[in-house]
């Protein structure tokens, strides 16, 4: 289980981006929020994925952001970009439980995400 410290020093970090539209709908990978790590990738993310049409919006989030709404019970995915950035911030930051970064698999048509959720 995910353990995170009431104090953490990174919460202005940016680690990564998302996307929503006029309605505040995020992109989401099932029901886990999809951070990517770059405008660029996000962009892409949303070519490859069904049902984005209208997620016209992307923005930068911060560590302290993704924190937030994981202790609010909030589902993200986050591309291997950002998790490495998330990892090493958590790390730094005394949260524990996380699975550990071993890379993603390689492949040119699949896209893969790490899910990061607490439970309970």
């Amino acid at each position: 289980m995910i353990q995170i410290p009431n104090q953490l020093r990174s919460t202005t970090k940016v680690i990564g981006y998302f996307s929503y539209t006029d309605n505040n709908q995020v992109c989401c990978d099932g029901d886990a929020c999809i951070i990517a790590g770059s405008n660029d990738k996000m962009k892409m993310y949303l070519k490859r994925l069904p049902n984005t049409l209208g997620h016209d919006y992307i923005k930068k989030t911060r560590f302290g952001e993704i924190v937030k709404g994981l202790r609010s019970g909030g589902a993200y995915a986050f591309d291997e970009e950002v998790y490495e950035r998330f990892y090493q911030l958590a790390q730094n930051d005394g949260i524990d439980g996380l699975p550990e970064n071993k890379g993603f698999p390689e492949s040119t048509t699949a896209l893969h995400f790490n899910r990061i959720q607490m439970l309970g």
